[in-house]
Protein backbone atom coordinates (compact mmCIF):
# COMPACT_ATOMS: atom_id res chain seq x y z
CA UNK A 1 0.00 0.00 0.00
CA UNK A 2 1.20 3.53 -0.74
CA UNK A 3 2.19 5.97 1.95
CA UNK A 4 -0.63 7.70 3.77
CA UNK A 5 -1.67 11.22 2.80
CA UNK A 6 -2.80 12.03 6.33
CA UNK A 7 -2.63 10.52 9.81
CA UNK A 8 -4.89 10.47 12.85
CA UNK A 9 -3.71 9.65 16.35
CA UNK A 10 -6.54 8.68 18.69
CA UNK A 11 -9.34 6.34 17.73
CA UNK A 12 -12.13 7.24 20.11
CA UNK A 13 -15.47 8.05 18.47
CA UNK A 14 -14.41 11.36 16.90
CA UNK A 15 -11.06 10.03 15.67
CA UNK A 16 -12.69 6.99 14.10
CA UNK A 17 -15.35 9.03 12.35
CA UNK A 18 -12.82 11.57 11.06
CA UNK A 19 -10.61 8.76 9.75
CA UNK A 20 -13.55 7.20 7.93
CA UNK A 21 -14.60 10.57 6.52
CA UNK A 22 -11.12 11.43 5.23
CA UNK A 23 -10.73 7.97 3.65
CA UNK A 24 -14.16 8.26 2.01
CA UNK A 25 -12.90 11.38 0.21
CA UNK A 26 -10.22 9.35 -1.57
CA UNK A 27 -7.26 9.86 0.76
CA UNK A 28 -5.08 7.10 2.18
CA UNK A 29 -5.01 7.52 5.94
CA UNK A 30 -2.79 6.13 8.70
CA UNK A 31 -4.30 5.53 12.13
CA UNK A 32 -2.73 4.96 15.53
CA UNK A 33 -4.13 4.53 19.01
CA UNK A 34 -2.24 4.16 22.28
CA UNK A 35 -3.92 0.81 22.78
CA UNK A 36 -3.28 -1.60 19.92
CA UNK A 37 -6.57 -3.40 20.62
CA UNK A 38 -8.53 -0.29 19.65
CA UNK A 39 -6.57 -0.01 16.39
CA UNK A 40 -7.17 -3.69 15.59
CA UNK A 41 -10.89 -3.33 16.38
CA UNK A 42 -11.19 -0.24 14.16
CA UNK A 43 -9.47 -1.99 11.26
CA UNK A 44 -11.62 -5.10 11.70
CA UNK A 45 -14.84 -3.06 11.70
CA UNK A 46 -14.00 -0.35 9.17
CA UNK A 47 -10.77 -1.17 7.34
CA UNK A 48 -11.67 -3.97 4.94
CA UNK A 49 -11.11 -2.79 1.38
CA UNK A 50 -10.35 0.73 2.56
CA UNK A 51 -7.27 2.89 2.18
CA UNK A 52 -6.55 2.81 5.91
CA UNK A 53 -3.09 1.89 7.19
CA UNK A 54 -2.98 0.72 10.82
CA UNK A 55 0.08 1.48 12.93
CA UNK A 56 0.94 -0.10 16.25
CA UNK A 57 3.73 2.27 17.31
CA UNK A 58 4.34 5.96 16.73
CA UNK A 59 7.50 5.07 14.82
CA UNK A 60 5.52 2.86 12.46
CA UNK A 61 2.81 5.54 12.17
CA UNK A 62 5.28 8.28 11.23
CA UNK A 63 6.98 5.94 8.77
CA UNK A 64 3.75 5.43 6.82
CA UNK A 65 3.13 9.14 6.20
CA UNK A 66 4.10 11.00 3.03
CA UNK A 67 6.26 14.09 3.54
CA UNK A 68 5.54 16.67 4.68
CA UNK A 69 3.62 14.71 7.27
CA UNK A 70 0.13 15.90 8.22
CA UNK A 71 -1.10 14.60 11.56
CA UNK A 72 -4.31 15.24 13.48
CA UNK A 73 -4.24 14.52 17.22
CA UNK A 74 -7.60 13.39 18.54
CA UNK A 75 -6.35 12.77 22.06
CA UNK A 76 -7.84 13.83 25.39
CA UNK A 77 -6.76 17.36 26.32
CA UNK A 78 -4.07 17.99 28.92
CA UNK A 79 -1.48 15.45 30.00
CA UNK A 80 -2.45 12.79 27.41
CA UNK A 81 -1.79 15.29 24.59
CA UNK A 82 1.51 16.33 26.16
CA UNK A 83 2.55 12.68 26.49
CA UNK A 84 1.84 11.92 22.83
CA UNK A 85 3.65 15.04 21.65
CA UNK A 86 6.68 14.26 23.82
CA UNK A 87 7.09 10.96 21.97
CA UNK A 88 5.91 12.13 18.54
CA UNK A 89 7.86 15.36 18.00
CA UNK A 90 11.36 13.80 17.98
CA UNK A 91 10.19 11.57 15.10
CA UNK A 92 9.15 14.49 12.90
CA UNK A 93 11.04 16.82 10.57
CA UNK A 94 10.88 20.51 9.81
CA UNK A 95 7.80 21.21 7.71
CA UNK A 96 5.68 18.44 9.20
CA UNK A 97 2.30 19.60 10.53
CA UNK A 98 0.62 18.51 13.77
CA UNK A 99 -2.91 19.72 14.52
CA UNK A 100 -4.46 19.30 17.95
CA UNK A 101 -8.11 18.41 17.44
CA UNK A 102 -8.74 17.92 21.15
CA UNK A 103 -10.33 20.41 23.49
CA UNK A 104 -7.08 21.95 24.72
CA UNK A 105 -7.00 25.18 26.67
CA UNK A 106 -5.49 27.95 24.55
CA UNK A 107 -2.63 28.46 27.04
CA UNK A 108 -1.64 24.80 26.59
CA UNK A 109 -1.67 25.31 22.82
CA UNK A 110 0.54 28.39 23.13
CA UNK A 111 2.96 26.55 25.44
CA UNK A 112 3.19 23.61 23.05
CA UNK A 113 3.75 25.89 20.08
CA UNK A 114 6.56 27.72 21.88
CA UNK A 115 8.12 24.37 22.76
CA UNK A 116 8.16 23.26 19.13
CA UNK A 117 9.85 26.49 18.07
CA UNK A 118 12.73 25.76 20.45
CA UNK A 119 13.48 22.42 18.78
Amino acid sequence: MNNADFGIIGLAVMGQNLARNVESRGFTIAVFNRTAARTREFIKEHGAGKKIIPAYSLEQFVGTLSRPRKILLMVKAGEPTDAVLETLLPLLEEGDIVMDGGNSHYEDTERRFASTQER
